[in-house]
């Protein structure tokens, strides 16, 4: 029977961790709830669960799963079928064990009167804030199978866009990976053996063989570990630093500036907080509580602070183009934008507007960066190639021309 890590609340106030044994997450939930203890998150340990494939490579992700379940809800929600059912059938039909024991304990907490939505809530590694929000709204309108598709629309569109720069990354990542490996073996391998062997026959080696000699004794020194220690120190220590409120904030003032992608990240960040706005808007949602949504989800910082000034400036009856103005990533052109469709009355299509237009920008321009970078990537290995043959080859040409 699997057992499973939880971390709640009791009764009388304090937190408290532990284990349970029970047949699902929805059982031990159970369980504490009569020893009058609130579990706030139930964890599988052990079990079939945590074990990992021996193909995990091609496993599908949690992402892929999702989408397939969202689309596959709103088609039987749409046709008439009842939730507790549309989830049974779903419930069977899913491959991968940890998606169909959530799927399982949301069923029966759902059965049991519990809300769907509170029961999606604690299952945020297939559901974010984003997806628990829409579907609160298609709780509480009544229009569950509307919401779900237009959750699993807009989760497809936003997993296009991010294939589209995985796609132009692979090439480069690819090359660059091969040339390293390329560059590695001639220096610790091929160079050592043949300087060796000219070395036996008193010819002194040239030049640039001997600055090659040096690099592939730093490359296979123990030098090279302590160097190789301190940077994986100062990697550790910069991504501590990065989680903090103050660390993210710079990280993102950084890659805001760069010069040439510092504009393409700021047209995706704008994207897609215009895309999901749009999104939350039209499923239903109030201004206020979708800022708070996206303000959780924007993924820059500095679009975070910005949004939760919207916010509050909403809240205070005032207008939410001006602080998205001042942020420095909305263009002012985009904020005049927003500002339009807010007193006409039509943000939710002027966002929608935005996102596609921004969204048909950052294709052209990693299309045009794509263009550029892999050529030039392929000059620079190219060189570096080129010297560490020439390196390898001229002491030979050498012993060769002072024998005939």
């Amino acid at each position: 029977m699997p057992r499973f890590h939880y971390i709640a609340i009791e009764a009388s106030g304090k937190k408290s961790k532990g284990t349970v044994t029970a047949e699902s997450p929805y059982a031990a939930r159970k369980q504490l709830r009569i020893r009058n203890i609130h579990p706030t998150s139930i964890t599988e340990i052990g079990g079939t669960s945590d074990k990992t494939p021996l193909f995990s490579i091609f496993a599908r992700s949690n992402k892929a799963q999702v989408i397939d379940f969202t689309k596959q809800m709103g088609t039987l929600l749409n046709s008439g079928i009842k939730l507790t059912e549309s989830l049974s059938v779903l419930t069977m039909q899913a491959g991968d064990v940890r998606f169909k024991n959530a799927l399982t304990d949301i069923r029966d907490r759902v059965i049991t009167g519990e809300s769907f939505t509170d029961a999606l809530k604690d299952y945020s590694d297939y559901f974010d804030v984003i997806y628990v929000s829409m579907v609160r709204v298609g709780e509480v309108t009544g229009s569950l199978g509307k919401s779900f598709s237009t959750i699993a629309g807009f989760m497809e569109k936003r997993q296009r866009v991010e294939s589209k720069v995985m796609t132009a990354m692979i090439y480069p990542i690819v090359l660059v990976a091969f040339c390293l490996a390329a560059v590695l073996i001639l220096t610790t391998v091929v160079i050592p053996r043949i300087a060796k062997q000219i070395a036996n026959t008193g010819q002194e080696l040239p030049w640039i063989t001997k600055q090659m000699m040096n690099v592939s004794h730093i490359l296979t020194s123990w030098w090279l570990l302590l160097v190789v220690a301190v940077i994986i120190a100062i990697v550790l220590s910069a991504k501590r630093f990065l989680r903090t409120e103050r660390g993210a904030y710079v990280r993102d003032k950084f890659v805001l500036s760069l010069p040439i992608f510092g504009p393409l990240i700021k047209q995706r960040v704008v994207s897609r907080f215009a895309s999901t706005l749009s999104t939350l808007l039209g499923s239903g949602l109030a201004m206020a509580e979708s800022l708070r949504v996206v303000s959780e989800v924007t993924g820059n910082s500095i679009m975070k602070q910005a949004v939760k000034k919207a916010r509050e400036r909403i809240l205070a009856g005032a207008d939410i183009a001006t602080p998205l103005r001042d942020s420095g990533v909305i263009d002012p052109a985009i904020a005049h934008m927003v500002a339009v469709g807010e007193k006409s009355g039509e943000l939710e299509m002027m966002l929608k507007n935005i996102s596609e237009n921004l969204e048909s920008s950052t294709d052209v321009v990693i299309e045009r960066l794509s263009a550029a970078v892999e050529p030039l990537i392929i000059i620079i290995m190219a060189a570096v190639v080129g010297v560490i043959a020439y390196a390898t080859i001229l002491p030979i040409l050498e012993v060769s021309a002072t024998q005939f």
